[in-house]
């Protein structure tokens, strides 16, 4: 039987990947890689065993940087049927969210920082049949997000000051994981930055259930294989 095409593989399918990974789920963060080659990075990605990726959306406002949109990922999702895990780390998202979920977006997370009444838009996300999650920076606490849990899919802990790449894993942070996995057990847990081979167990075993890597992924040697391997050891360590 021949493979099923990237375009024909369904949002509840892609979905169903995700829900069904074994924690803890490494999302491979598209921030570094070649895009120049996006579709054999992908592929790479696949052959090395990644179930899911991450899409750093960053609007130069909201972030000190610039990334992509939801055209560039439009193109993106022709490729591949991988689910989209993409962080909109933009100012107004609820202006934009409805472009990000035509592009193939499965995973919407947005900021309690620039929506503090989010229900609206959660219920908007998963309305359209994507799962909306809310992301907090490391000084914004755990209460800010905490009336909301029974509106979202997952969380996404923030273990640096988003925007760039490459910065140290703020250890004081897992307080909120710890408190996200206490407070709905069942919640997919996800922490983004700083997260390598001597980070991850202790992000896993404060309840983390997915772990966006970056550089520890896109390491200089090009075997992501070998990556992922070593990441997935150490934050199995972190539940053992």
């Amino acid at each position: 039987m021949a493979e099923e095409t990237p375009s024909a593989v369904t949002r509840e399918a892609r979905l169903h990947l995700m829900n069904a990974a074994e924690p803890p789920l490494i999302t491979p963060s598209l921030l570094n890689c070649d895009f120049a080659r996006m579709a054999e990075e992908l592929d790479a990605l696949k052959r090395a065993g990644a179930l899911a990726v991450h899409l750093d959306v960053m609007d130069g406002h909201f972030v000190p940087n610039l990334s992509y949109g939801a055209p560039v990922i439009a193109d993106w999702r022709k490729w591949t049927g991988f689910p989209f895990d993409t962080h909109l780390m933009i100012s107004e998202p609820a202006r934009y969210v409805d472009d990000f979920i035509r592009a193939g977006c499965d995973v919407i997370i947005f900021h309690i920082e620039v929506v503090p009444e989010p229900v609206p838009l959660l219920r908007r996300i998963r309305d359209a049949g994507c799962q909306a999650a809310l992301s907090l920076n490391p000084p914004t606490p755990f209460s800010a997000i905490e009336p909301y849990l029974e509106e979202m899919d997952a969380v996404l802990v923030m273990s640096v000051m988003p925007g760039f790449g490459g910065q140290k894993f703020e250890a004081e942070v897992l307080e909120k994981v710890r408190a996200a996995r206490a407070a709905r057990p069942g919640l997919r847990v996800s922490i983004d930055g700083g997260i390598n081979p001597s980070t991850a167990g202790a992000a896993v075993a404060a309840g983390a259930t997915q772990l966006v890597a970056g550089s520890a992924i896109f390491r200089n040697d090009g075997n992501y294989a070998a990556a992922l391997v070593e990441l997935t050891q150490a934050a199995r360590r972190g539940s053992a």
